[in-house]
């Protein structure tokens, strides 16, 4: 058997995703759907969850959809300062049009600060809730960059996902 016939035998894809954001003052730090007490906020046209984010492109590039800027756009007035929960919820959404579902999610988030891993537990419940799964197929992890890059200097965060989905 090829491994295209495979895959679709299976209906199993594979997607991921990448995001990041600045940190600023004045802003909310929104993470995995949950507010995170913090100085500082990340930067964006929505509320800048950048785990969300990931999840999302990550979603809709196993479902051959595109990416989160295509169906969200930031020039939109209708995503401004929008709720990334929401955000996800009509990802799901859209994949299930094609007729897929979350299989498992898996996340890391690199930050230097705050410390991401007393949250983790609550960001997977809290995506689980919205994506409408197990909060054991959400794994979420949190790095650091070992102070190097921007990431290092604390002037953002980002997020990477990979998910696999199914039929």
């Amino acid at each position: 058997m090829k491994s295209e016939e495979f895959a679709t035998a299976m209906n199993i894809r594979v997607g991921m995703g990448y995001d990041v954001h600045r940190l600023v003052e004045g802003r909310d730090l929104w993470i995995g759907g949950i507010l995170i007490p913090y100085e500082k906020g990340l930067l964006g046209h929505s509320d800048a969850d950048v785990l969300i984010h990931a999840i999302c492109d990550a979603l809709l590039g196993a479902a051959n959809m595109r990416d989160i800027g295509y169906h969200f756009p930031d020039t939109s007035e209708d995503t401004l300062n929008m709720d990334s929960k929401i955000i996800l919820r009509k990802t799901i959404d859209l994949i299930a049009t094609k007729g897929y579902r979350l299989g498992n999610v898996d996340a890391t988030i690199c930050a230097e600060r705050p410390k991401m891993n007393p949250h983790i537990p609550q960001m997977q419940a809290c995506l689980a809730e919205v994506i409408g799964c197990e909060p054991d197929q959400i794994s979420i992890k949190a790095t650091t960059t070992e102070r190097l890059g921007f990431t290092g200097r604390e002037e953002g965060i980002s997020a990477y996902a990979t998910v696999l989905i199914e039929r």
